[in-house]
């Protein structure tokens, strides 16, 4: 009841929270069958609010910009966020996906991202929160585990701050990371270890339950992504707040 209580509580702070920024969570369906990670991203600049969310049909999903022609600086927000190789489900919110995703199965996750800090946008140096999990040989739901990463600046010097978290993962709940802490000038980062969240029913319902509690002024897109342990298949349901545009050649 504790652990119920506990998880209810935190989403009613998500959404007390104007802006989280960029969050993931990684969980297991109610049933034990399915794997889930979460991502959103959020934006206040005009630049920032400027994507969507698209996915394709090997579990990849990508930022990509609502409009192009409105696109001012695309190095931090166009990047591909969720990938899936040799059993490994990574998602991220920068281009440090790809470095997770391709390393050796065996390695863990904080030494695939040796070659990363956090992100180069002061006066916020954003946290790159990472996150995976591994479909290994035995498909047994007491053992499946979440690596939970976040490479945040230190507060009195550039040295970047490397957090670890492994997160068991049990049925109807997940582990939430986001980049912030609240909104602010600068943006406060996170503090503290991946708290837990709610995920019940089947994947529109969280899709819907997760976006609810984003602020509805600040949110851009939310992805998320159902692994059937069994097959190893995922799918996937994207909610974006824009439209993207044709533009002509």
């Amino acid at each position: 009841m504790k652990k119920k209580k506990r998880a209810k509580e935190n989403l009613e702070l998500l959404k007390q929270n104007a802006y989280p920024g960029r969050g993931i969570i990684c969980g297991m369906d109610e049933t034990g069958q399915y794997l889930i990670q979460i991502y959103w991203i959020m934006g206040r600049s005009a630049n920032s609010r400027n994507r969507v969310f698209i996915d394709e049909e090997d579990g990849t999903l990508k930022t990509e910009a609502a409009n192009p022609d409105l696109v001012t600086d695309p190095r931090l927000i166009i990047y591909t966020a969720m990938a899936e190789k040799n059993l490994r489900y990574v998602v991220s919110n920068g281009h440090q996906t790809m470095t997770a995703v391709n390393g050796p199965a065996n390695n863990k996750l904080l030494s695939l991202l040796q070659a990363w800090e956090y992100e180069d946008d002061a006066p916020n140096f954003t946290p790159r929160i990472t996150a995976s999990v591994f479909l290994g040989d035995e498909n047994d739901s007491d053992n499946y585990e979440a690596e939970m990463v976040i490479l945040k600046k230190d507060e009195e010097s550039n040295n970047c701050l490397r957090w670890h978290y492994n997160e068991k993962l049990k049925p109807g709940y997940g582990k939430c990371l986001t980049t912030y802490s609240g909104d602010g000038n600068p943006l406060p980062p996170f503090r503290g270890a991946p708290y837990l969240l709610p995920l019940k029913g089947g994947i529109e319902k969280i899709t819907k339950t997760i976006w609810k509690a984003l602020n509805p002024e600040n949110r851009v897109s939310l992805a998320v992504k159902f692994i059937d342990t069994r097959t190893g298949k995922s799918q996937m349901q994207i909610v974006n707040q824009y439209s993207q545009v044709e533009v002509e050649s």
